[in-house]
């Protein structure tokens, strides 16, 4: 009874530094690859956990070889946009300047019940009055409503009434040309607005199809 009280501590202790190690997400926010990383960690932890026949190393040893496979690719993910877009997907749009995107729900596998029921659990009752709606990487929805039917705030009372959502078209040194275009500017506008600043040297630049940007140099550039 006591090996199996000391077997169960240990491996208590090193599944929560393993998910502590993962980060802070709550479980309906987490990638793909980090939700069946933890569902492989308690699988693999409850086999010697019930079973004192079995060496705890045989259960130790592979939830930290998840461990450093998720450590990787978490850096992997950090370096790399295409990685992080291969590995977690990408935002998709659900509702585009008030229209459904028939094409995108058929790609997420999404019905029309389903995304009701999302827009429920956003406080949405009337889909008319959604601007934007966006399938996160995570699987939830955020949703974007058309000014007039949107709580205002104070800074918002006196500001242009027209929604705009900025996209990132600089992300840690790298040009999203794919969001450039969607935004119609080009390589050339986005130089401009650089002022001489390399695209290298920017750690995010968001923009909006009015103009409007945002730009956050790297903390080493100049």
């Amino acid at each position: 009874m006591f090996v199996s009280f000391v077997r169960t501590l240990i491996l208590y202790v090193i599944i929560v530094v393993t998910i502590r190690l993962m980060g802070k997400r709550q479980v309906g926010e987490l990638e793909p690859t980090e939700l069946v990383a933890a569902i492989l960690i308690s699988d693999l932890a409850a086999v010697p956990m019930q079973d004192i026949g079995i060496p705890l190393l045989s259960g130790v040893i592979p939830i930290l070889t998840l461990l450093a496979l998720e450590l990787i690719s978490a850096e992997l993910s950090l370096r790399s946009i295409r990685f992080r877009s291969l590995l977690c997907g990408n935002p998709v749009f659900l509702i585009k300047d008030g229209k459904i995107d028939q094409k995108a729900m058929a790609a997420t596998k999404l019905s029309l019940d389903e995304l009701s029921q999302c827009l429920r659990e956003n406080g949405i009752s009337d889909i008319d009055t959604v601007k934007f709606a966006i399938l996160e990487t995570s699987g939830r929805l955020s949703t974007f409503l058309y000014p007039e039917y949107a709580p205002l705030t104070t800074a918002q009372e006196n500001a242009h009434t027209d929604l705009e959502i900025p996209l990132p078209v600089i992300s840690d040194g790298t040009v999203l040309s794919k969001n450039l275009s969607i935004l119609g500017w080009d390589r050339r506008w986005l130089l401009g607005e650089l002022s001489g600043l390399s695209p290298d040297n920017v750690y995010l630049m968001t923009a909006t199809r009015r103009g409007t940007r945002t730009i956050i140099p790297k903390e080493n550039s100049k």
